[in-house]
């Protein structure tokens, strides 16, 4: 069985090397690495062409291309019958490959895979960050888990039959394709041993940016109106409600305010169960005061991009609808 590893990078001298890095220590070697690379004027060419003599590498140049584009060029022109993604910057457990195409090699039946991700964070700022927006592996259901295209294994044939990465989104790409993949393929095997380590957003500038566009992906696609319905409800009707109820009665208003915002952030909490002990005290203060900021302001993200999407999609009706019963549950790029 020939594995070929992709990728897309744009810009990433400084992280790429922490991916190649992980690639050669690899258990089970890939047989081939091929990387689009959007246009990048960063040095990141450089970085790639560097392990040519350490790694199989293979680096396809397409200027302008989104993420889309350049994960079916690279699938397209790949050598290997089983093609295993992950993305730049991001550090391969030794066994990840092994692991992740393990079930391919046992089941001529089985044709995708789905490996795991955790946050690899340098900072309380993105340990706070991992605890609020990345599941625990025990919170994952494997019949229902959509696996990020950062951990993920598929035939090539699959591939081909589910049409590929839609190449006319930007983001969100990964789960559509999930969803494709399930249809023409079937269920994914389940791979928690292949985990891949990135690192969370730093800041919240990054991570606003980076949920406004998820939001506006699940626009553009037709994704979760409920979920965000929920979300437009619960800030301009329940909150400001409950805003008032404080005005009159603030004891009873306050306590309120309280119990809700103790169960928004109960999960972040319970993970961060793990990492607490290993920072200092400040450190800790730090980071359970950050999960309420962020989990704020990935709403408030979302609720920005999300009507940006539908805006897009009212002008764009072709695109097909991806309905919620359809998906059933969702796991976006480490998203909660």
């Amino acid at each position: 069985m020939r594995v070929t590893v992709i990728c897309t990078v744009l810009d990433e001298a400084e992280s790429i090397r922490r991916l190649l890095e992980s690639l050669c220590t690899q258990t089970r070697p890939p047989d081939e690495v091929l990387i689009v690379d959007g246009g990048s004027h960063d040095g990141t060419v450089d970085a790639i062409q560097g392990y040519a003599g350490r790694l199989p590498v293979r680096l396809l140049v397409a200027p302008g291309s989104n993420i889309s584009q350049g994960r079916n060029l690279a699938a397209g022109a790949a050598s290997g019958d089983v093609i295993a993604s992950t993305d730049a910057g991001v550090r391969l457990e030794p066994s990840w490959l092994e692991r992740l195409v393990a079930p391919l090699a046992a089941d001529l039946d089985c044709a995708v895979v789905a490996g795991f991700f955790v946050a690899d964070p340098t900072t309380p700022f993105e340990v706070a960050m991992g605890a609020t927006v990345l599941p625990a592996l025990e919170e994952v259901d494997p019949a229902t888990f959509l696996a990020s295209s950062r951990s993920i294994a598929f035939r090539k044939t699959a591939w081909a039959a589910a049409g590929g990465y839609p190449e006319w989104l930007d983001y969100c790409e990964d789960l559509i394709f999930d969803l494709r993949l399930r249809s023409t393929a079937g269920e994914a095997a389940w791979a928690p041993g292949a985990i891949a380590h990135f690192r969370p957003r730093s800041s919240l500038g990054a991570f606003f940016k980076q949920y406004y566009r998820y939001a506006r992906g699940d626009g553009k696609a037709g994704l979760w109106g409920k979920r965000h319905a929920i979300r437009y409800i619960t800030y301009l009707l329940v909150l400001p409600g409950l805003l008032a109820v404080a005005a009159r009665r603030p004891w009873l208003g306050l306590g309120l305010l309280l119990a809700g915002g103790a169960a928004y952030c109960a999960r972040p909490y319970r993970r961060l169960r793990r990492c607490l002990p290993c920072l200092a005290p400040g450190e800790r203060a730090q980071v359970l005061l950050l999960v309420p900021i962020i989990r704020v302001t990935g709403d408030l993200a979302k609720m920005l991009g999300y009507p940006m999407g539908l805006r897009w999609r009212l002008r764009n009706r072709r695109q097909p609808a991806i309905h919620w019963h359809e998906a059933r549950k969702r796991n976006r790029d480490g998203t909660s």
